[in-house]
């Protein structure tokens, strides 16, 4: 076992998407992270396709059982971190709340993800990542000029607004912990992580070089330097040749002059410009493109597709992804010390309740008992 986070105990009462991701770093970086949700504990341990879910402990546990109950609170009395992504006010009513939990030990950081937020006027209601980037402003600029918004898959809100600020939270309320001796709610609401994210908007906006409207700035496919362009064979290449320097390897690559052309930066040529890019890249496949461009610093790479990117080679040779079972990316960021893994599959669950228990020090004779007044469900 290694990692940053080795000795690191985390609790995590299951829920879906950004939650488990959060839970899936910390595991990965090390730290001793079970999973507590539904599921079946008679039966063997068994791997599951999702591995959003990987490198923990499945462990089947009823919260609306008496029993399931008092054994996530003792459970809290040996852990550092609880992860829960109910609505507000759920785990209260469990009798599993942060006053609940720091009876047992104060120590314990409570992370909270939730779309809206603990408070305000939306807390209560459901949502989904589409619905929290859209109020935060961060979907209203990801789109092409006269056309409306695309979502961005689930990235921002989810994963990037979500998992990583509630990640950022829990660790940094740990180090407080250990100055203090006091755990703390880290409140994590993708709204509020999303909005985060558009810092750098925000300052464009505030010095007038950027524009509300969709499509026509320079990092929204607005420049054509910064664009993606079909190729001969229906495939795309990424462009994104900002610096003058850069700008000029790409002219080159593409057969033309910087000094026939109009100014890189003179935004009343962008649209015609693009048109002349669009026009050159369509005499070339992807692959011509990429080998005129490969070892040129013009910022210009294939677009891959998810099982393209897996046997690229760059990817290949740094060892981005593992093909060993379910195709999944390793665990990021590197360590020159304590380099995460991927510590075990994803189970089905319940299918580890046996011996994540046992590592946590629940003996099988007392998960018998468990089992028998109804805690694993």
């Amino acid at each position: 076992m290694s990692g940053p986070l080795e000795g690191i105990k985390v609790l995590e009462l299951a829920g879906i998407g950004p939650g488990p991701y959060a839970c899936m770093l910390l595991a990965d970086l090390g730290a001793n992270v079970l999973r507590l949700e539904r599921g079946d504990w008679s039966i063997e341990r068994s791997a599951s396709w999702d591995v959003l879910n990987r490198s923990r402990y499945s462990v089947a546990v009823d919260l609306k059982n008496r029993a399931g109950r008092d054994l996530v609170l003792e459970l809290c009395e040996q852990a550092d971190v609880l992860v829960e992504g109910f609505r507000p006010g759920v785990t209260e009513r469990l009798g599993l709340g942060p006053d609940d939990v720091w009876q047992r030990n104060p120590r314990l950081v409570y992370g909270r993800m939730t779309g809206w937020g603990q408070s305000g006027p939306l807390s209560q209601r459901a949502g989904h990542d589409i619905n929290y980037i859209a109020v935060s402003g961060a979907l209203w600029p990801v789109g092409r000029a006269g056309e409306r918004p695309v979502p961005p898959l689930n990235l921002v809100g989810d994963f990037g607004g979500g998992s990583m600020f509630l990640a950022l939270g829990v660790l940094s309320a740990l180090i407080s912990a250990r100055v203090t001796g006091e755990g703390q709610v880290v409140d994590a609401a993708m709204v509020d992580g999303s909005a985060s994210l558009l810092a750098m908007t925000h300052s464009f906006m505030n010095v007038g070089i950027w524009s509300e409207e969709r499509g026509v700035n320079l990092l929204d496919t607005g420049a054509p330097f910064y664009e993606v362009y079909e190729t001969k064979d229906g495939k795309y290449v990424a462009v994104g040749a900002i610096e003058p320097k850069f700008y000029e390897e790409l002219l080159r690559g593409l057969g033309l002059s910087s000094g026939e052309l109009p100014a890189q930066m003179d935004r009343s040529h962008w649209v015609s410009m693009k048109e002349k890019f669009a026009e050159i890249f369509k005499t070339r496949t992807r692959d011509e493109w990429t080998a005129i461009f490969e070892d040129v610093d013009a910022c210009v790479t294939p677009v891959l597709s998810p099982r393209e990117a897996v046997v690229h080679r760059y990817n290949a040779e740094r060892d981005v992804f593992t093909t060993q079972g379910p195709v999944q990316p390793r665990p990021a960021p590197r360590f020159s010390k304590t380099p995460g893994e991927i510590r075990m599959e994803p189970h089905v669950a319940g299918s580890g309740t046996r011996e994540g228990l046992s590592d946590w020090g629940i003996g099988l004779e007392r998960q018998v008992t468990l089992n028998a007044e109804g805690a694993f469900g």
